[in-house]
């Protein structure tokens, strides 16, 4: 078992928190201005209108100011996020190059088994995966809760209220990132209703939660054996890359970030979202 649960859960959070953070960037200061030699900016195509058959969850852009394009979306979205956390902050964390597409891609693949290291929107965070007991009879180290709690402190200091609001005026550029991964025609804000309601329904196993190492085939083997761990139990292991981060940042975690992403969901699907 790759430790891919904390990269996996700082992509979410920090995405998550960097939206709703953003909210007070976008809302009371003006747009950066783009390099002069970059394309003017134009009000992005909108979102398909709410009366169209097949969205059951539509974002509402009225009122939206115009985001930037081409080789101005980047720079725009990286100046704010610079202005909110700081460059250190930013160069740390997070990923600013195509955020839209990383975060569009990210969220799509939480329900799947392989999530792509190179479409995360944030860097590798420090910090190892670690397990209790003898060879055989290993189990979830409940000091591996202990990592996430930095992000779970992210996560619960935005009022959800303005991650939805800053959602709501960056969609074009999500919609357009989740279209060109392959689904055109499909309602983004619909996949990420989908993505919560499978995170919302993640196992919650009793501890200890047993792990086996897994056989390593061939000759070469690996430096580092923390890597290898799975879950002894057949469904876990089998579990999506959501479900398998909601299991490893322990029983008490999960009840957080569920009650967050529940209230997300509610602000999400209750009316259209305006900034």
């Amino acid at each position: 078992m790759r430790d891919r649960s904390l990269l996996w859960l700082g992509a979410l959070l920090t995405v998550l928190f960097s939206l709703g953070t953003a909210w007070w960037f976008f809302g009371r200061a003006a747009p950066p201005v783009a390099p002069p030699d970059a394309p003017q900016r134009q009000a992005p195509a909108t979102a398909a209108p709410a009366q169209e058959p097949g969205i059951r969850y539509p974002i509402d852009q009225a009122g939206s100011a115009a985001l930037p394009a081409g080789d101005a979306i980047d720079p725009y979205v990286a100046t704010a996020l610079t202005n909110l956390l700081g460059q250190k902050l930013v160069l740390t964390l997070l990923q600013t190059d195509g955020f839209a597409h990383r975060v569009a891609a990210t969220i799509d693949n939480l329900p799947r088994e392989h999530a792509p290291a190179r479409l995360w929107p944030v860097n590798p965070a420090g910090g190892r995966f670690a397990a209790v007991g003898r060879p055989g009879h290993e189990a979830l180290d409940p000091a591996n809760a202990v990592r996430y709690l930095p992000y779970l402190a992210l996560l619960e200091a935005v009022e959800p209220a303005r991650v939805v609001a800053l959602y709501a005026h960056l969609y074009p550029l999500f919609q357009r990132s989740y279209e060109e991964l392959g689904y055109p025609g499909r309602y983004f804000n619909d996949r990420v209703v989908e993505v919560i309601d499978h995170l919302l329904a993640a196992p919650e196993p009793p501890p200890p939660v047993a792990l086996v190492r897994a056989e390593v085939k061939g000759p070469y083997k690996p430096t580092r054996p923390w890597l290898l761990y799975e879950f002894r139990d057949a469904e876990l292991r089998n579990a999506s890359a959501g479900h398998s981060i909601m299991v490893r940042i322990g029983a008490a975690n999960q009840k957080r970030v569920k009650a967050r992403l529940a209230e997300m969901r509610r602000l999400l699907t209750a009316a259209p979202a305006r900034r």
